[in-house]
């Protein structure tokens, strides 16, 4: 982590700032979790769906914590915390969501999260969201992989013996 703008204290903050955000989904609770974030918000769902701003956040979260991810449990951490300037952090997470009916969550389901948090008026609070789902490569990606690898050369036969 680059502290070179933020005492120990801001990056304890923002840790506080994500575990405030799961505890606000655990209690199903959608206007508090889209309180977690600014009014003028951007928040990119797994599948690529775009939500701007927190009225549409709290109007999604409340319809999916009504319906499918009813009793939901998010399961996470920071993995990496990088201070941009003295009031701008880039975030990164990894996590999934633990369904009701479910012991832990479907390892299938990790996704990996990258936040902005922002400081305005002395809190921090998370101005943009991007979630994907982590997988393994698909046959075309592993196909593009080999092609783009170099291939070891082969050492040349000296003409000469």
């Amino acid at each position: 982590m680059n502290n070179a703008f933020h005492e120990p204290t801001e990056v304890a903050a923002i840790h506080a700032h994500f575990q405030r955000m799961f505890d606000c989904w655990r209690r199903g609770d959608a206007q508090a979790y889209a309180d977690c974030f600014t009014e003028d918000m951007d928040y990119v769902v797994f599948d690529g769906s775009h939500l701007k701003g927190r009225k549409a956040n709290a109007e999604a979260h409340q319809a999916l914590f009504d319906g499918v991810l009813r009793g939901s449990v998010p399961e996470g951490k920071v993995t990496s915390l990088r201070f941009l300037g003295p009031d701008v952090a880039l975030i990164h997470a990894v996590g999934a969501i633990k369904l009701r009916w479910q012991r832990k969550a479907n390892a299938s389901r990790q996704s990996i999260q990258t936040l902005v948090a922002v400081k305005r008026e002395g809190a921090w609070s998370f101005s943009a969201f991007q979630n994907t789902r982590i997988q393994p490569p698909n046959a075309f990606a592993r196909l593009m992989l080999r092609l783009m690898t170099p291939k070891p050369s082969r050492p040349q036969l000296s003409a000469a013996r």
